[in-house]
């Protein structure tokens, strides 16, 4: 977490404390404020209110002191926040509460499991300065996968103030198991009823005032999504801030008796109307069932790969690749159109040739390959995969794909990780966490990045196959995906143990919050444009000084027997391989400029979607499975790289 920034003394809120972290004003006010025990690094509380208008009384030393506003605005002060912790079942929509709360950008997914690590931020409620900590989503304090472990060592920590449990009021009886174990705590907390608004459009009628009578907390309807509650939440916080706001009351231990216990709450409190089903109802029920939920998912996987290249081909065709060459091209040829031709600056900004994606032009092609041909293809499959995250889609995937995933040693939820590995490997070998045993991990892990390439990659795949036959498409990914099934089925040999029955909770659908929908997009789209995008910019100038300097002639020579004899591809494609490691996307988008025929395109976007996973993923990797168990991966995925990259070689020349 991010340390809050320091605040001036004016800014300070009633009764905040903290330390002062830097004093201005000149040597001698310094040595005033030194004089009355006010310096760097000395604890103070702030006793005066925020907008009072006279001066400012701090308490130091168990002594108030009164300065003037403009002696208190040149004081700079750390300010020390309590702590809340954010927890509760997985999937409630805690991360949309933080993010609520916060500001921050936390993607939230209608699926158990989107949060694995804690997320941190600041917030102020009811004039109070808090830290918040988004903690894991768990069933229990007994913890059976990695993301229970942390949210268990999180809340067992002594400097939490307050804890905020979140409750899906859709599914009030199955949530108070955890309530009741929050409780056992002895910390002051506050009940957030969330999905508030669904549960009333499912005939679900709570009572939080009876409901808060019999757990001996506050009860608080929540509706994060539109921010409905916040204003009993700030209530809340004042009773808390006052002393007003005790810790929960004394309940049963026994698991028995706590269900008994939590069925009488239940009946008391919650009131359930019949109605008919919805529309999404009836699609869960369709979706659930495997004569008609495997159709459905084929249709739904061949719908969003088409979705991904109709849209994206359609933005470059008639959008990007118009403007680009319509509006930026002409200017930037005429701001450089004083530069000497051939000259160094000129051929390192433009290129040898001016027209994008045929040299390797810093402003040409460095800007068109992000731009152009990746851009379009990343919009289309977050907005996809966003749309079958609040759905809540993907936990029916995992149960339908349950059978398959047995075959190569894991449960159907390690879809989960796959789908995500689909956008992007590092959340996706993060989510792998949620598996149970470290056998598991590793084999979902292998396969996230073996099974298909991470959503740049697959967009510059598209792009450059685009022109030919849709087979050379198909057999780049088919071929990436046997080698990634090959992997796992081969670990699941070697590593042993058996692989645990699935045990998920499939949410109920929901329909998908626009304004969620667009923010999800938004920063996903954010991170590319300033993780992916430099990195691209920064790879094209590393190729161009290579080709101008001359090295990267002599660096094909080297290995160009490796290069033209195993996977048949020119001499000079060595340089972008070493790219790889940095950015797998950056090196297959340095393929355009050499011309390679389909075939080629094939066999080199095979390999360097496999040989080895970029650096971000190759670090979380090591840090998740150990240095021991990431190396197997590596290893394997390296020998899979080579042995159907060189068996392509051979293959696509019947293509």
């Amino acid at each position: 977490m991010k340390p809050s920034p320091p605040v001036t003394l004016t800014a300070m809120r009633e009764n905040e404390t903290g330390y002062i972290a830097e004093v201005g004003g000149g040597a001698d006010f310094q040595a005033k404020l030194r004089a009355m025990g006010l310096y760097t690094g000395r604890h103070i509380t702030k006793r005066s209110g925020e907008n009072s208008g006279g001066p400012v009384v701090v308490e130091v030393m168990g002594t108030r002191v009164a300065l003037g506003r403009g002696m208190a605005a040149k004081i700079e002060v750390k300010v020390k926040s309590r702590r809340v912790l954010l927890a509760g079942n997985p999937n409630v929509g805690k991360s949309v509460v933080f993010s609520r709360l916060t500001g921050l950008e936390v993607i939230s997914s209608n699926y158990p499991g989107t949060t694995v690590e804690y997320t941190a931020g600041h917030t102020v409620l009811a004039g109070e300065r808090f830290s918040v900590v988004d903690v894991p989503g768990a069933y229990s304090h007994a913890a059976t996968n990695k993301a229970e472990e942390v949210a268990r060592e999180i809340l067992a920590q002594p400097d939490k103030a307050l804890i905020l449990d979140v409750v899906d009021a859709t599914n009030l009886e199955r949530n108070l198991y955890y309530t009741l174990e929050l409780a056992s705590l002895c910390t002051p907390m506050v009940i957030l009823l969330n999905k508030w608004d669904i549960a009333r459009r499912r005939g679900v009628e709570i009572d939080p005032e009876a409901l808060g009578r019999q757990l001996g907390v506050r009860v608080v309807p929540f509706v994060a999504t539109t921010g409905e509650g916040l204003s009993g939440l700030k209530t809340a916080v004042e009773d808390f801030n006052a002393g007003r706001l005790p810790a929960p009351g004394c309940h049963p231990t026994d698991p028995d008796e706590k269900w008994k216990l939590i069925g009488r709450i239940s009946a008391e409190c919650q009131k359930i109307t019949h109605k008919h089903a919805t529309l999404l109802e009836k699609l869960e029920d369709i979706t659930s069932r495997p004569g008609t939920g495997l159709p459905f998912a084929a249709a739904v996987m061949l719908a969003v790969f088409w979705l991904i290249r109709f849209v994206g081909e359609g933005l470059i065709s008639h959008v990007l690749d118009p403007l680009f060459q319509a509006a930026w091209m002409p200017l930037v040829t005429a701001a450089l159109g004083g530069l000497q031709d051939g000259g160094f600056l000129k051929v390192l900004l433009l290129g040898t040739t001016p027209a994008p994606m045929e040299s390797f032009g810093l402003l040409t092609t460095g800007l068109y390959i992000p731009f152009v041909t990746v851009l379009p293809y990343i919009v289309s499959f977050y907005a996809a995969l966003g749309l079958l995250e609040d759905i809540g889609y993907l936990p029916r995937l995992a149960v339908m794909l349950d059978s398959s995933m047995h075959r190569l040693g894991l449960h159907g939820y390690g879809t989960i990780p796959l789908m995500l590995g689909m956008g992007c490997k590092v959340p996706a070998i993060l989510a792998a966490r949620v598996l149970e045993t470290p056998r598991e991990r590793v084999i979902a892990t292998a396969l996230t990045l073996g099974l298909a390439p991470c959503m740049p990659q697959t967009a510059m795949i598209l792009s450059l196959l685009a022109p030919f036959h849709i087979k050379y498409t198909l057999a780049v990914f088919g071929a990436i995906a046997a080698a990634g099934i090959v992997s796992s089925l081969l670990l699941s040999r070697l590593l042993k143990g058996e692989t645990p029955e699935l045990f998920l909770e499939i949410p109920p659908y929901q329909a998908p919050c626009c304004p969620m929908l667009a923010r999800k997009l938004y920063f996903r789209v954010k991170d590319f444009l300033f993780e992916a995008v430099p990195m691209i910019i920064v790879g094209v100038l590393l190729v161009a000084l290579l080709d101008v300097s001359g090295l990267l002639a002599g660096i094909s020579e080297f290995f160009k027997p490796a290069v033209t004899g195993l996977l048949g591809l020119p001499a000079e494609t060595v340089s972008v391989m070493t790219l790889g490691f940095l950015r797998k996307d950056v090196s297959i988008a340095m393929l355009v400029p050499f011309g390679l025929p389909p075939a080629s395109i094939v066999v080199a976007s095979v390999f360097l979607s496999l040989y080895l996973p970029c650096m971000a993923s190759c670090m979380v990797t090591v840090r998740e499975l150990g240095l021991k168990n990431a190396a197997k991966v590596i290893a394997m995925n390296l020998a899979a790289a080579l042995v159907f990259a060189s068996g392509l070689n051979l293959a696509v020349k019947f293509l």
